[in-house]
């Protein structure tokens, strides 16, 4: 068994990224910049494929990413995570004890306030509490994700049109297509906090996203769990915004998003 490292970034130097990633396993690493190239190194005795290129947008770059993985399990990786040492084995050694896992989310510390989970314990990642986890505390097994085809969308996240919520919808859709995920108490990582990189703020566009995102997690519910979103968290987020015009600037959202989903050929 295996371990690959799959990282996607924007313009970085990626032997600082290597070094600051403490890498102690295979990689795969698509960086976002302005040029169109690939290098195959070894970087500590271990295979790093790197590709550079000319396009913007998350989901596009992890889905090359995930096209390029070869190992038997593969680690979604960000590159703002301090990987801890012994990663790899501590990874095999959670798949070796629990077969019945197709993927695993691993536990990864953060700030305050950027943590929305906290494993305190082994258990299943159903569609009821899939939306917390990140992609890149997500290691599975290739073949098991590779299978069913699910890609990362392409609307959402860092260089896309809408803002996040690109995890969330891959994860949903990973467990819809039959993928058995489950949360694991083990940590393999630490994140150096750093700017976001799409939330700058609960301004119009926050919440207009929010409702093109609603629309494909939830559909003909999005309207329901929109209001129940921006209601309970109204004195926190509609300072700028008051809650009514945000709940309108989301139902605003899940109308087009319902015409993002008809351009997609999923209605």
């Amino acid at each position: 068994m295996s371990v690959q490292l799959l990282i996607s970034c924007v313009d970085k130097n990626i032997p600082e990224l290597i070094k600051k990633l403490q890498l102690e396993s295979p990689a795969v690493i698509v960086n976002q910049c302005d040029e169109d190239k690939e290098e195959h190194v070894k970087e500590a005795g271990f295979p790093v494929d790197i590709y550079y290129r000319n396009e913007r947008g998350v989901g596009r770059s992890r889905n090359l990413a995930l096209s390029k993985a070869d190992t038997d399990i593969c680690l979604f990786g960000d590159e703002d995570i301090v990987y801890v040492k012994g990663y790899e084995a501590l990874i095999e050694a959670e798949f070796e004890a629990h077969p019945e896992a197709d993927g695993i989310m691993f536990q990864v510390e953060v700030t305050p306030d950027r943590k929305t989970y906290q494993n305190d314990d082994w258990g299943e990642v159903t569609l009821w509490n899939c939306g917390r986890y990140p992609a890149y505390s997500m290691a599975f097994r290739r073949e098991k994700l590779h299978k069913p085809g699910v890609k990362f969308s392409l609307l959402f996240g860092g260089g896309a049109p809408y803002s996040n919520g690109e995890d969330s919808l891959f994860i949903r859709e990973v467990i819809q297509s039959g993928v058995k995920i489950y949360k694991s108490p083990v940590c393999i990582g630490e994140e150096i906090p750093r700017p976001s990189t799409w939330f700058t703020g609960y301004h119009e566009k926050f919440f207009y996203d929010r409702g093109v995102l609603y629309h494909f997690l939830y559909g003909a519910l999005a309207p329901v769990w929109g209001f129940r979103f921006v209601f309970t968290k109204r004195k926190e987020m509609c300072l700028e915004v008051p809650w009514v015009k945000a709940f309108k600037l989301l139902l605003d959202g899940i109308k087009q998003g319902k015409i993002e989903a008809r351009k997609e050929g999923n209605v």
